[in-house]
């Protein structure tokens, strides 16, 4: 009762290709192919350091003359 044997693999695959079709499999082993694809892509971008300049800091001055930026003090649940 441990692991299938390759009859019963077999028969799954047989299952599957009569409910879902050939074309819906191919589409979908060529969409989960893509995902996979822009993850590690994704993943490679993620891992390389940025080249562009740091971000600037708001300094006290830059706050106090922007009227339009409102602070708020987040107040926290007790």
């Amino acid at each position: 009762m441990g692991s299938f044997s390759i009859w019963h693999w077999l028969v799954v695959l047989l299952i599957v290709v009569l409910v879902f079709g050939t074309k819906k499999l191919k589409n979908l082993g060529s969409d989960l192919g893509a995902a996979v694809k822009g993850f590690k892509d994704g993943m490679a971008q993620g891992s390389t350091p940025e080249t562009s300049a740091p971000a600037p800091q708001v300094t006290a001055d830059k706050q106090a003359t922007d009227k339009t930026t409102i602070d708020v003090d987040a107040k926290t649940k007790s």
